[in-house]
């Protein structure tokens, strides 16, 4: 229960932090553009409560990850796709969305993945 409520903080926190881009971009006259940050909030509230996937201790990394892709292939993918932000009048256009999903889930795995070593290294260095 705990992780649960921690990843329901997280991604209420992006939520609400893309919510603020929203108004801010309204207020500002791009009303047509700010429609974005909608899907932005809804792709990042679910990407802050899948973020505890990683904090199962019971579960194996190659589990985690394997959940993850799940995770977002359920809701990130048909959130893009349904946000108007890429042409899908065409198997050949979901087709392309997808590979670019990949891509994206890749590169930004491993950031994090070897950001979050670095940072681990660097407390494990500053405790000894």
């Amino acid at each position: 229960m705990h992780l649960v409520k921690k990843g329901l903080t997280r991604g209420t926190m992006l939520l609400l932090f893309m919510m603020v881009l929203l108004l801010l971009s309204y207020t500002n006259g791009a009303s047509d553009e700010a429609i974005a940050y909608v899907f932005y909030g809804i792709i990042a509230f679910f990407l802050g409560v899948t973020s505890v996937i990683y904090l199962v201790g019971e579960w194996s990394f190659g589990k985690q990850i394997i959940v993850h892709y799940i995770s977002m292939l359920l809701i990130v993918f048909p959130t893009l796709l349904l946000s108007g932000f890429y042409h899908t009048e065409s198997f050949s256009d979901i087709l392309q969305v997808f590979i670019l999903f990949n891509k994206a889930g890749i590169i930004l795995f491993f950031v994090t993945f070897f950001a979050s070593k670095l940072i681990r290294t660097d407390r494990t260095k500053r405790e000894v």
